[in-house]
């Protein structure tokens, strides 16, 4: 189009110079001359250039306007958790209970004589010591040949156990087995059933049936008594039963005295007594009461039972 104009603006001015400057020209000739010249007019076709230049870019964004900003994101900072707090660790105090009157500490060498043992008891020797005969026509009820020699068979150090601790479940039934569960997995009690020896009611085992704990065959402290001090030193005998709401039947009791006097024999003597044997109330520390073996347990049954006390 422009190629256009620019060619017939030259004709135009041609037409013009050629015209005699003296004559004037009129309108209608100007006209005419316009038209044939228009009419003489010829279109140059367009010859693209034979090298060719730089493509044009595309406008990413409409001409006249600026391309956007880019915001460049910022970095997510997240805030560094903070550690949760450990609760430090708070070592359970070492219980020493102080000298009482009836909790007799005869010294503190705890262990010392772990490696000499107390040596095996013949049976004839112990039926002897226990009922003042010679043996051949004694026999057990109660504490049958098989317990019996379960307890000779533990390796018994000399002068370890000083106490022999009677206490209650304080369930209507019960034995070994479902006390060692409840200790271990609710109590989590490491070495499992905290008592040495459980006698039954008749419930889960059969009435004075005795049961012996790991802790006795592997000569283990028990975890009957609240002081360290004394369960290394205590044996743990359990009676199933709560004696806070029933009696201990004479079947119990008759089995509980069998075995506590085959046991003071088997663990010896200290200074030339023998074990004593407590009520776990009688020998708890002062600053943990308890009513365990339970208000309906006979305490004086057991204290004319076992008088030997050390004064």
């Amino acid at each position: 189009m422009r190629h256009r104009s620019a060619l017939f603006l030259a004709l135009l001015c041609i037409v013009v110079f050629r015209l005699p400057a003296q004559q004037p020209v009129s309108e209608e000739e100007k006209r005419r001359a316009f038209l044939k010249a228009r009419e003489e007019m010829t279109t140059i076709p367009y010859t693209p250039p034979t090298t060719p230049g730089p493509k044009p870019k595309p406008h990413a964004t409409p001409i006249g306007e600026k391309p956007p900003v880019r915001a460049t994101p910022l970095p997510v900072v997240r805030p560094t958790p903070e550690p949760t707090p450990r609760p430090t660790p708070v070592p359970a105090p070492q219980v020493t209970p102080p000298p009482r009157a009836d909790i007799i500490v005869r010294d503190k060498a705890v262990g010392v004589a772990d490696v000499e043992r107390e040596p095996t008891p013949k049976p004839q020797s112990a039926w002897s010591r226990l009922f003042g005969g010679s043996g051949g026509g004694t026999s057990y009820r109660y504490l049958t040949a098989a317990v019996r020699r379960d307890i000779d068979r533990a390796a018994v150090a000399r002068g370890r156990w000083r106490y022999i601790v009677v206490h209650n479940s304080g369930t209507r039934q019960g034995n070994a087995a479902a006390f060692e569960h409840y200790h271990r997995n609710v109590r989590h009690m490491v070495n499992g059933l905290a008592y040495h020896f459980v006698i039954g009611n008749g419930t889960s085992t059969r009435d004075g049936a005795i049961e012996i704990g790991n802790r006795w065959h592997r000569q283990y402290q028990g975890g009957h008594v609240h002081s360290d001090y004394l369960n290394n030193i205590g044996i743990g005998i359990c009676l199933v039963g709560d004696f806070n709401v029933q009696h201990v039947g004479e079947v119990q009791k008759a089995a509980l005295t069998e075995l506590i006097a085959y046991l003071r024999h088997r663990v010896g003597k200290i200074q030339g007594q023998p074990a004593e044997v407590r009520a776990h109330k009688n020998i708890n520390p002062p600053q943990w009461p308890t009513d365990c073996p339970g208000n309906l347990f006979p305490y004086d049954w057991l204290a004319r039972k076992f008088p030997e006390q050390l004064r």
